[in-house]
């Protein structure tokens, strides 16, 4: 029995020590550096003659939340600078939360860290279902003032792209038909961005690309097991990454905070910078 009995307490102090360095792993993890991802994508509708241009997309701030301090927010956002994109698109849940005095406290750290970026097509925003369930007007005006550009089911033009906005699909503030209408009375080549991705099924032929977050590519992804949890009705379809689906890509991104928890495991933060451009066309031969 004494030996037996020893064995079961080196088994669970072998088990404890791993549990506690897993943990301590994802605590790591969840305060990193941003993994800098990228992607390049053809847009069939890209404008005649415009040159590519590259978009960095970062989503999932979590300002407020146990991983995400103003410094590092600052961090974060310069490393976004560093790498002088065109255009930045924030895809929503910039506070972490559902409480109206975590917007108050979020907004002028969010303004202040994001005054920081200045590309030459500017600053775009969706709000997230975090933002939307505390105080959406209050998010809205910090990232205004910051000088970003918000887009709740509206459009606008940046570029060589026109840029459509819906509003956040999971809190069901989303109006996709309204957005489209708007979208499509803009010049340019036409992207989507939101903040849930399941509104992805629901995309026409003629909106070749959608940019999402929400899902944390799952925040806790263990070996053999998967993520854990997956705020999708899609579970694992658009968890993370580059997804195509017919004449469809959706990008989603991991984010830079994180919810309920401040850990991440096997799904690091990240951004994405995505070169935009139009398919190549043949060389003629002029003198035949």
């Amino acid at each position: 029995m004494i030996p037996a009995r020893r064995t079961m307490i080196l088994i669970l102090a072998a088990l404890a020590v791993c549990a506690a360095a897993l943990v301590a792993l994802a605590w790591r993890q969840a305060h990193a550096d941003a993994v800098v991802r990228r992607a390049a994508i053809t847009l069939a509708d890209w404008p005649a003659g415009a040159p590519p241009i590259t978009l960095a997309l970062a989503s999932d701030v979590h300002v407020g939340g146990g991983a995400m301090s103003p410094a590092r927010l600052t961090r974060l956002v310069d490393q976004i600078a560093t790498e002088r994109p065109d255009l930045v698109i924030f895809a929503g849940d910039f506070i972490d939360g559902h409480e109206a005095s975590t917007a108050r406290a979020a907004a002028p750290l969010l303004t202040r860290a994001l005054r920081r970026l200045r590309p030459p097509l500017g600053t775009v925003a969706v709000l997230g279902n975090h933002d939307q369930d505390s105080d959406p007007s209050r998010v809205a005006a910090a990232l205004r003032d910051a000088g970003a550009v918000v887009l709740e089911n509206a459009a606008m033009r940046a570029g060589p792209l026109a840029i459509g906005g819906v509003a956040d699909a999971y809190s069901r503030h989303d109006r996709l038909g309204d957005t489209l209408r708007q979208l499509r009375r803009q010049p340019g080549a036409r992207l989507l961005v939101t903040h849930a991705p399941d509104i992805a099924p629901a995309l026409p032929r003629d909106t070749p690309l959608l940019l999402a977050g929400h899902t944390h590519c799952g925040q806790i992804v263990l070996p053999l097991l998967g993520a854990l949890w997956i705020p999708s009705r899609y579970g694992d379809r658009y968890r993370c990454g580059v997804i195509k689906e017919g004449t469809h890509t959706i990008v989603v991104g991991a984010g830079l905070g994180t919810s309920l928890l401040p850990l991440r495991l096997g799904a690091p933060p990240d951004i994405w910078l995505l070169t935009l451009r139009g398919a190549s066309r043949p060389a003629t031969n002029a003198g035949r």
